[in-house]
């Protein structure tokens, strides 16, 4: 532990020198600067008519700038190359602050338009450096998903704006009882955070981006469709018994299949891609219940899996820039040659499939007692998608740490500092906001 505080300060003088250094170091002071925002404020506040925030829209930006800050550490092998780097620099800082003003915006249209702005930038991270030609199908795949969904809802907040004056979050409170309605306002966020049957993009996306593309993926992108799914649940309260038993009856059949998909898996990445659609999918649900275990626990959940997701797809890129192949039967027998990256596999995994003092347990506790408390047919499956979780996370660690190593591996660079610090802030603050867990279950 000294020896990562030690490096960490030792970085700073030498990252001056280096823009990418600048840029990464910027967005750190961005997460404490909100960090320490946090304990001289309240809660809720409004800095104009536009831009406002309470603890939701501040914890999705401090995740935010967190993510972004870690896909630079993540990133330092483009850096080396000189593979268009300030290009890389560029992107990344548009891509956050589209996604700062979507989860501060207090504007219906100003969400909406920074909404499907910040899709840009994730499409040129997959499409100018993933690995494989394939990426422009993935590429095709993300962007007509959300483009053909995300029209209807534009028309609904046309609509809104039209019949009801209502431009602004702070006024969303109407009764709106139209199944047409509900489905143009939430399909976008359906395929978003990826409901089941709508997630087809993700895994495409996830496998052929490089690993800052991932990252932002897990960390952010799906949690836009959690966010906008709170905000705008509230208009459809009369739904609760009817259309949201019903998505909520696929989310979790969905989560349980998923969770065999991922078992089935020799792509590491697309394992930790599939993984996400059960995650999220749990989250899903908590939020269809419409009430406060739900929306706590769906809170606290996107924000455990931004971290631990990101973290996983961080290994599994470790392993790939040493071995070049994603697949299980290659990597295998990782315990014998890197004995010194199996406690991150191990603290990680463990995380993902909730084990305690992780903040996934938390939110998964808080959710089941939301799903449970809705409807208690759901505690069928419910357990087999919280069993199942176990099992592909065991089996991931047990796949890739035992059994015989490649034999094709003559030569091996062994873990640099830099990606002990990437995992070591993945997997801190995952584990410490458990002692903390009161400040993000005050926000309603």
């Amino acid at each position: 532990m000294m020896k990562l505080v030690l490096s960490l300060f030792m970085l700073i003088p030498m990252s001056l020198m280096n823009k990418f250094w600048l840029v990464q170091w910027f967005f750190f002071l961005l997460s404490f600067i909100f960090l320490f925002f946090y304990s001289s404020f309240y809660f809720t506040f409004q800095l104009s008519y536009f831009l406002g925030m309470d603890l939701l829209s501040y914890v999705m930006i401090l995740l935010s700038f967190w993510i972004c800050s870690l896909m630079i550490l993540a990133s330092s092998k483009l850096f080396m190359n000189k593979n268009y780097s300030n290009l890389f620099l560029l992107v990344l800082i548009f891509l956050m602050f589209s996604l700062f003003v979507t989860f501060s915006s207090m504007n219906l249209f100003v969400f909406y338009l920074f909404f499907e702005i910040s899709l840009i930038p994730t499409l040129m991270l997959i499409i100018g450096w993933g690995y494989q030609p394939e990426r422009l199908d993935a590429g095709i795949y993300l962007l007509f998903y959300t483009l053909l969904m995300s029209l209807p809802m534009m028309i609904m907040i046309f609509y809104l704006s039209e019949k009801f004056y209502l431009v602004t979050f702070l006024f969303l409170d109407q009764n709106l009882d139209s199944l047409f309605m509900y489905l143009c306002t939430n399909l976008v966020f359906f395929v978003k955070i990826p409901m089941f049957f709508l997630h087809l993009w993700l895994p495409k996306a996830h496998v052929e981006a490089p690993v800052s593309g991932s990252m932002i993926l897990a960390g952010i992108m799906l949690k836009l469709g959690g966010y906008g799914l709170m905000r705008f649940m509230i208009l459809f309260k009369n739904f609760i018994f009817n259309s949201n038993l019903f998505f909520l009856s696929i989310s979790l059949i969905g989560g349980f299949f998923v969770s065999l998909i991922c078992i089935r898996q020799s792509d590491m990445k697309s394992l930790i891609a599939y993984s996400s659609v059960s995650h999220m999918g749990l989250a899903f649900s908590g939020i269809l219940t419409f009430n406060f275990w739900g929306s706590y626990g769906c809170l606290v959940m996107m924000v455990a899996h931004g971290l631990c997701s990101s973290g996983l797809f961080c290994l599994a890129n470790i392993m790939y820039e040493r071995i070049h192949s994603r697949s299980l039967y290659l990597n295998k027998g990782l315990l014998n040659i890197i004995p010194s990256l199996s406690l991150w596999w191990f603290l990680l995994v463990s995380s993902n499939m909730a084990a305690p003092p992780s903040f996934n347990l938390l939110g998964e506790i808080m959710l089941i007692n939301s799903i449970i408390g809705y409807s208690s047919f759901s505690m069928i499956f419910l357990s087999l998608m919280s069993f199942f979780s176990a099992v592909y996370s065991l089996f991931l660690y047990s796949y890739t740490q035992h059994g015989n190593f490649y034999a094709g591996i003559f030569s091996f660079f062994y873990i640099y500092m830099r990606e002990f610090l990437l995992l070591f802030l993945h997997w801190f603050p995952l584990n410490i906001l458990f002692l903390k867990m009161e400040l993000l279950v005050q926000w309603i």
